[in-house]
């Protein structure tokens, strides 16, 4: 075992405030001291007089989450109380991973009373003789290709947006046909089990098959109860075995492009649920959303279609081969529509009126 000191250079991080800096979707990543994405909060443009950290370094979080490391890739900027770890010896992608993890197994010896900011440089983690042979042999994930499908900028305020009913969009709502998974289900690889949460798509764990069980993919699926989740949607492409606890809609206009932007517009109504209040059926049905109308006043299935592919990393969504259900093609969209500027989440809600 070796202090990390010894196998990295330690350096305090920029101190930054994310308030005080200016967001810019194709900036610096900023890291923060959270336990999710990687650390970052935001994006941002390049800080007048201070440089940013390289590529190929190793964040750790002194307080708040503390000791959650993560693998930096690009170059990047931090906020307060991060140390940043660079190695001084050469080390691929899969070692710096290890040693995340093996910083992160500290984690037991710290709590909110009791930051890092004074040990961290002393605790003991594997030499590089010490690395197990598994960890160069695992395969990493290739990185998502960024591109979207089509290069047109969409503007989401070039359509009318109108209330539709739920229940004029999907013809067939059912609920989930799981009521006890401990008692009905057997771990195994054939199907995902997808439960009350929002996380992961809903994906509980993959299960043996039981047919009499198993609900038909292409849905939005709504989640009625649970503690954490009630309220969200997920769209699920597969067969899939479902909680009771969820409602499944289904629509003749339905594909996994919009199913993405539908699941935006309606995890917006969440806030209206609780724990103490469900999303059931008749819930479900009487829900009105906000969608773009084209001139027949009817909702703009292509248009959703077009504005989800214009999306960074839309690419890496296969299309599948066109049926009668599918729609226009990719193609056939691109010459239908021309627009302006695009996001999801923030303009979706700039274009129906909520902030």
């Amino acid at each position: 075992m070796k202090r990390i000191k010894d196998l990295f250079i330690i350096s305090n991080g920029n101190g930054l405030a994310l308030a005080d800096m200016q967001e810019d979707d194709n900036g610096f990543n900023f890291i923060s001291r959270g336990e999710k994405n990687n650390g970052i909060v935001a994006t941002i443009k390049k800080v007048k007089g201070i440089e940013p950290f390289g590529a190929n370094k190793i964040t750790v979080s002194l307080g708040g989450s503390v000791l959650e490391s993560f693998y930096q890739d690009k170059p990047f900027y931090t906020a307060y109380h991060i140390k940043v770890l660079t190695p001084r010896f050469d080390l691929t992608d899969n070692q710096m991973f290890y040693y995340c993890n093996a910083i992160k197994h500290n984690k037991y010896r710290y709590s909110y009373g009791r930051q890092a900011n004074k040990t961290l440089d002393d605790l003991l983690i594997p030499d590089i003789n010490e690395i197990p042979e598994w960890v160069n042999d695992v395969k990493l994930p290739k990185k998502p290709n960024e591109k979207p499908f089509h290069n047109k900028n969409v503007d989401l305020n070039d359509r009318n947006w109108d209330f539709v009913k739920l229940d004029e969009i999907f013809y067939k709502i059912e609920k989930g046909k799981c009521s006890n998974a401990s008692e009905l289900l057997t771990d195994g690889d054939d199907i995902y089990y997808i439960g009350a949460k929002k996380a992961e798509n809903g994906i509980m764990n993959k299960v043996s098959n039981v047919k009499k069980l198993v609900s038909k993919g292409n849905c939005i699926v709504f989640i009625g109860d649970g503690q954490g989740s009630v309220g969200y949607v997920t769209y699920q492409e597969q067969d899939f075995i479902g909680s009771s606890t969820l409602n499944c809609g289904y629509s003749k206009h339905l594909n996994k492009f919009i199913g993405l932007f539908l699941v935006t517009v309606l995890d917006l109504e969440r806030y209206r649920y609780s724990f103490g209040r469900k999303y059931g059926k008749d819930q479900v049905k009487n829900t009105k959303i906000k969608l773009p109308i084209n001139k027949e006043g009817e909702p703009d299935w292509e248009f959703m279609e077009y504005y989800i592919k214009s999306l960074p990393y839309s690419s890496n969504l296969k299309e599948k081969k066109k049926s009668s259900n599918d729609g226009l093609s990719d193609g056939e969209l691109i010459e239908k529509y021309e627009s302006g500027a695009i996001d999801l989440g923030k303009k979706i809600k700039k274009a129906i009126g909520k902030t």
